[in-house]
């Protein structure tokens, strides 16, 4: 280290007295630059470098002689090597401190490749849209782990659009009046755990990765006998489900609110003997599994209502209502259909949200805030309330509770707000009645002037009518392509995306990073206000999850 100070304080001794320090310190610094025969002698005696000698000498001047502060006893003491015991004592703790935050972060690294070693390995699997029409392989594994899903009672819940968020609410419900809740719902959107929600957060990385090490031998013993048999392995979703069940018997929950992974009778959840089902609005979707009209797809659906259990309908097409109701009368089940025994009275637009008023089978409750946008949360919050009076045993509830746990209901990647000025949505709108209902929700909920759209989806969805769906509330719109072999080409898209839009009104950008700001630059080119001015980032449920990712939202 050099002892020249004039890079900090000049090149002249003028310049440095006009500068930085005080005069009376400057014979110290050039006494600093001078050699100290003493120093150098004991820096020779234990091999010292001598330059780090001289800076000790000028440090310790610099300290003593200050007519700003005085000389600080704790430095001179560390120059000296005196170290006062409490601050070696806050030194050693902080050192330790240190030392576990790195432990700490070691460890959750770890947990962290666990989970999606474990994640990997059930990918391998036959995935989630690819079923194969049996109980039988699930049934074989649930039946050795010892029935996990009869340890508690449950809310099991299907339908086209609306499952996952009416699931929600009836957890943030449950949970307001003190019930611990496991919940299963599907796709994720960020961290395969979000599948699997424990008293209202994903399970933790240690509590995953016990649950697994619990079932991974009997899931080897089932898909062995399967394969052996002429069958095949057990798919994704039956491990997930099974994954779902153990731990929450394991932890264990007073409740659990399963949702289906599609349709119904054939479903792995469809071995829970729920209590309560909720049926939310059935539509066109997954027709390549379901069947192709929505009778086929209710006839799906109905198979989860079960004899004697409450059943609640929501709003449904004229042919999907007379199959459902047709499975209750079948099965003795009681139900609750919306229109008849519930319906929502009145909602009014709020702040991060809407009041609804909704009467149900018991009671009426009067301006519940949700905080969630769109008229179709207000008809799940309905149908979510209605379920959990069923599990309550059908009794009014208090009217406060249920205010204060709808209001922490959330349900991430439906119409959720990432960004302000201009504002960012982002909606997991895959199919045709759900770009409807976001449709709807964009004019009920949201003044803009001007919108524009972020699209991308699988390509096996329905991808035309989805965007003649948008495509008279959105002034354009910029495709994207996603990552995975289920993706749709992004040549394809833009195709598809020019017959409908026109092709003054498709622009492509290779990722959704640059799509997105090329979105926002092209809503706010007018002369409109900011707010006035939106971007909707839909089409897929992994789209929507890109898209958090990238706002930095952790689900």
């Amino acid at each position: 280290m050099s002892n020249d100070h004039s890079a900090f304080f000049g090149d002249s001794e003028e310049e440095a007295v006009a500068g930085s320090i005080p005069a009376d310190l400057i014979p110290y610094l050039e006494a600093a630059d001078e050699p100290d025969e003493v120093a150098l002698t004991d820096v020779t005696d234990h091999g010292q470098d001598a330059e780090e000698a001289e800076l000790q000498t000028a440090l310790r001047n610099l300290v003593e002689s200050s007519l700003l502060l005085g000389p600080d006893p704790s430095i001179l003491a560390e120059l000296e090597g005196d170290i006062d015991e409490d601050f070696a004592d806050d030194a050693e703790a902080a050192r330790a401190e240190h030392e576990e935050a790195l432990a700490k972060a070691a460890d959750s690294v770890e947990l962290d490749a666990a989970v999606a070693q474990i994640y990997e390995s059930i990918v391998e699997r036959a995935p989630e849209h690819d079923i194969e029409p049996s109980l039988d392989r699930i049934r074989m594994l649930l039946d050795i782990l010892g029935d996990p899903q009869n340890t508690f009672p449950t809310v099991h819940i299907t339908g086209t659009n609306g499952k996952t968020s009416t699931a929600r609410m009836i957890d943030a419900v449950l949970t307001a009046f003190g019930v611990r809740v496991g919940r299963f719902t599907s796709p994720h959107l960020i961290d395969v755990r979000e599948r699997i929600s424990i008293e209202g957060i994903p399970i933790s990385r240690e509590a995953f990765i016990a649950a697994w090490n619990d079932i991974a031998p009997y899931v080897e013993m089932v898909d062995t006998k399967s394969v052996a048999d002429g069958g095949v392995r057990l798919s994704f979703f039956e491990v997930f489900t099974a994954l779902a069940l153990a731990a929450f018997a394991d932890h264990p929950v007073d409740a659990g609110v399963i949702e289906v992974g599609m349709g119904g009778t054939w479903d792995a959840t469809n071995l829970i003997e729920a209590g309560v089902s909720v049926i939310m609005p059935i539509d066109l979707d997954h027709t390549k599994w379901l069947g192709s009209t929505i009778r086929e797809i209710a006839e799906e659906k109905a198979g989860i209502i079960k004899p004697g259990q409450i059943v609640v309908i929501a709003e449904q097409p004229e042919e999907a209502l007379e199959v459902l109701l047709d499975r209750a009368r079948e099965v003795d089940a009681i139900v609750r259909l919306e229109g008849r025994d519930f319906e929502l009275l009145d909602r009014q637009m709020g702040v991060g949200g809407q009041l609804v008023t909704v009467r149900t089978p018991s009671a009426t409750y009067t301006d519940v805030f949700v905080p969630l946008f769109g008229e179709h949360q207000a008809h799940n919050a309905a149908a979510a309330l209605v379920g959990v009076e069923a599990f309550m045993g059908g009794r009014a509830l208090d009217a406060k509770i249920v205010e204060n746990g709808m209001m922490t209901a959330t349900s991430p990647g439906r119409l959720q707000v990432v960004r302000t000025s201009p504002t960012i949505l982002v909606d997991a709108a895959h199919n045709p009645a759900g770009a409807r209902v976001l449709a709807d929700a964009l004019d009920d909920s949201f003044a803009f002037a001007h919108v524009v759209g972020v699209y991308s989806a699988m390509g096996d969805k329905d991808i035309e009518s989805v965007l003649a769906e948008m495509e008279p509330h959105l002034d354009s719109i910029v495709i994207t392509e996603m990552p995975g072999e289920r993706a749709a080409n992004i040549q394809q898209l833009r195709e598809i995306a020019i017959d409908v839009f026109g092709e003054d009104r498709v622009e492509v950008r290779d990722n959704l990073g640059e799509a997105v700001d090329r979105a926002a630059t092209l809503a706010e080119a007018t002369t409109d206000p900011a707010d006035k001015c939106g971007v909707v980032v839909f089409g897929s449920v992994v789209l929507a999850g890109h898209m958090l990712d990238l706002a930095g939202i952790r689900p």
